[in-house]
């Protein structure tokens, strides 16, 4: 398991007088007001060109870590404050506030940058962090599990379980439900559902996105991660195999073209170009491909129509107008 452990970028404190000696509080905040710092924390500024190019979950660590340096007590890091730690990513905004676990019987609040949650210690498997505590991975991925939707809980197990990730999987199936087993509380149901369907192949947060909308817009069970062997491109994965139908299914994301990691030294141009030549000689071995991209994961009726539009048979009619997972 690999925690991380180091601000992802420099960050100046106000009590270390980095920026004047002493600090002039109004050339400060004229910073913050103009847009060059951002304040992450009371005291404790980034700069905004650096802050930006941080992703949502990098951000979210950022703060953990600077809210749990000037905390004098140790605590115990949990749910969006352990996922940063552990790089468990997710598709929906990340709180302003860390949070931490508290016995049950002090009733939870929220002060100087920290959200305390009562739900106490009984069978909480936890890590030691930075002279703190943080859930582990199983127990992160089942916190998170037991308060979400669905499709977040799966991501949060699919995150933890990633069989592909730097250094291996954080966790792994029978960890969670050893877990899970000396646990008893609120949303057990939820979470073993979520734990039945949750997979360690999913390389993304989209891909396991997609996969749920697959299932609950009636199509067919696919298989994930399938190897295809293409003349002059050699051996390529695909996210999605219906293989009764010979058809494929892939969540065209934009990272591609755009992640300076991701391009390795290619333009976005190169990559775009790569990317079709793969599409077209899947087309020439299977018959259908279908591709789709972020809106139709937030509209699942447009996923809907690309699947069937691709001749994909679903079990169930369109969905309706706002339908959620």
């Amino acid at each position: 398991m690999q925690a991380a452990t180091e601000h992802p970028i420099a960050v100046h404190r106000r009590r270390e007088h980095e920026y004047e000696s002493p600090v002039n509080d109004r050339r400060l905040q004229r910073l913050v007001e103009d847009g060059s710092q951002v304040r992450i924390a009371a005291g404790s500024y980034v700069p905004a060109a650096e802050w930006n190019a941080l992703t949502p979950l990098q951000r979210h660590l950022t703060r953990v870590i600077e809210i749990a340096d000037r905390t004098r007590s140790p605590q115990v890091l949990t749910h969006a404050a352990a996922a940063a730690v552990w790089g468990l990513d997710r598709i929906g905004p990340w709180p302003d506030l860390v949070e931490v676990r508290i016995p049950s019987a002090s009733g939870g609040r929220s002060s100087g940058g920290i959200r305390r949650r009562a739900l106490g210690y009984d069978g909480v498997d936890v890590l030691p962090w930075r002279g703190h505590l943080v859930t582990s991975p199983a127990q992160t991925a089942i916190d998170l599990a037991a308060e979400a939707r669905f499709t977040d809980g799966v991501i949060a197990m699919d995150q933890a379980r990633w069989s592909r990730r730097d250094g291996g999987a954080l966790t792994d199936r029978i960890r969670i439900d050893d877990v899970l087993s000396g646990q008893f509380r609120r949303g057990l149901g939820r979470v073993q559902r979520v734990i039945e369907f949750s997979t360690e192949l999913s390389d993304s947060v989209r891909e396991s996105q997609s996969r749920v909308l697959i299932e609950r817009l009636g199509f067919p069970v696919p298989v994930l991660q399938r190897t295809f062997r293409l003349p002059a491109l050699g051996d390529v994965r695909t996210d999605f195999w219906f293989d009764d139908f010979d058809h494929i299914g892939e969540f065209d994301g934009t990272g591609k073209y755009l992640d300076p990691t991701l391009l390795a030294g290619r333009s976005p141009g190169e990559a775009l170009l790569a990317e079709k030549d793969r599409g077209d000689a899947l087309r020439r071995i299977v018959r259908r491909v279908s591709r789709w991209r972020t809106p139709a994961l937030r509209d699942p009726r447009l996923l809907y129509d690309i699947l069937t539009g691709d001749g994909l048979p679903s079990r169930l009619p369109r969905p309706r107008v706002g339908a959620q997972w």
